[in-house]
C-alpha cells in the first residue's frame, strides 16, 4: 500500500509509536500495539504460585513480525530478558497464601517502516530498561486437583519514550491490570490453565492519545510425566473499548485482536523448572502477525 509521506507521516508515527511497549512487540491497535502485558508469558502451570518463600523467574523471548495486517510496511524485531522476583509470605489472606512480586524487562527493540515515498524508509532501534511491573497483592489457594490465584498488577511507565521514534521501550501511561489464574491437573497428570487479564489504560500525556480497554488470555493445556510436561498453549487478546485521541483512524476505534498456539515443554527439578515454547500468530486485526520464541526459567531462593 503506497502512503503518502507528508500528509500521513505523523499518523503513522502516532499509530506506530512504542513498538516496544514493556516487551509486547506489537504495534497498531492500541497506542503502539498491544498492550503492557507480553502475552504469551504463562502457560503451564499459569494458577499454580509457589509456597512461602523467595523466588526468581526469569523471562527471554524474541517477536519477530511485519505488517502483512496492517495499512503500514513494517517490521519488527523485539528481543527481552525478563526478571521477576516473587516472594510468598507465611501469612494467610481469606485461605490464601498471600504474596507479592516486581517484574523488570531489559528491551532490545528494532522497527523499519517503508514510506512508499521519497522520504525512504524509517527505522530505528532502542536498547534499554522497560516499563516495571508490580504488585502488591497476589493471594493464591491450592488443593489436590486446583490451583487458584489472583491479584492486582501496575504497570509503571519507565522505559524510555520520544513520540517521534519509530521504537520505543516504554508506553508512557499506567495501566491497572486485575488478573485471575486457574489450573487443573487431573489424578492421570492432565493439565488446563489459564492466566486471565483485563487491562485498564491511562492517557499518554505526550500525545493526548488513551488506549482502549484489553481483555487477553495465556493458556495451556498439558500432560505431566515425571519431571517432564509437554503440551500446547498460547494467548488470546481481545481489545473490548476503543481507543481516544488524535490518530484514531479505523472506523471500529483501532480494536484489535490476534490469537496465538503453538508447543511447549517443560522440566522440574528440585527447585528449578525449565521451560521451552513457540507461539505462532493468527487471526490478527490490527496488529503485527509474527511468533515468538520464549525461555522461562524458576529458581527457589
Amino acid at each position: 500500500m503506497h502512503i503518502n509521506f507528508a500528509k500521513n507521516i505523523s499518523n503513522v508515527l502516532l499509530v506506530c509509536v512504542g513498538i516496544g511497549g514493556a516487551l509486547s512487540g506489537d504495534a497498531c491497535a492500541t497506542e503502539g500495539g498491544g498492550g503492557a502485558y507480553p502475552n504469551g508469558a504463562e502457560g503451564i502451570m499459569a494458577g499454580a504460585l509457589p509456597p512461602p518463600g523467595f523466588y526468581y523467574v526469569n523471562y527471554s523471548t524474541h517477536y519477530d513480525a511485519d505488517g502483512a495486517q496492517l495499512p503500514v510496511d513494517l517490521k519488527l524485531d523485539a528481543t527481552a530478558n525478563v526478571s521477576r522476583f516473587v516472594y510468598m509470605t507465611e501469612h494467610k489472606l481469606f485461605g490464601a497464601d498471600y504474596g507479592t512480586y516486581m517484574v523488570v524487562p531489559l528491551l532490545h527493540v528494532s522497527a523499519k517502516l517503508d514510506t512508499h515515498s521519497p522520504a525512504g524508509i524509517i527505522s530505528s532501534t532502542e536498547s534499554g530498561l522497560g516499563d516495571i511491573a508490580f504488585s502488591p497483592l497476589v493471594l493464591a489457594w491450592h488443593s489436590k486437583n486446583w490451583h487458584v490465584a489472583t491479584g492486582l498488577e501496575f504497570v509503571v511507565p519507565t522505559g524510555d519514550y520520544d513520540k517521534h521514534t519509530l521504537a520505543n521501550l516504554g508506553r508512557n501511561y499506567w495501566t491497572v491490570e486485575p488478573v485471575f489464574a486457574a489450573t487443573y491437573i487431573t489424578d492421570y497428570g492432565l493439565e488446563l490453565s489459564g492466566k486471565f487479564m483485563y487491562d485498564f489504560n491511562t492517557e499518554n500525556s505526550d500525545t493526548n492519545y488513551r488506549s482502549g480497554q484489553e481483555f487477553h488470555v495465556d493458556y495451556a493445556m498439558a500432560y505431566h510425566s515425571g519431571p517432564w510436561t509437554w503440551g500446547i498453549g498460547g494467548y488470546v487478546y481481545k481489545q473490548i473499548t476503543s481507543d481516544s485521541g488524535a490518530g484514531v483512524i479505523d472506523p471500529d476505534g483501532n480494536k484489535g485482536h490476534v490469537l496465538a498456539v503453538g508447543p511447549s515443554v517443560k522440566y522440574d527439578l528440585a527447585g528449578l523448572s525449565i521451560e521451552a515454547k513457540y507461539q505462532e500468530e493468527m487471526w490478527v486485526k490490527n496488529r503485527p502477525e509474527g511468533n515468538k520464541l520464549w525461555l522461562k526459567m524458576s529458581l527457589a531462593l
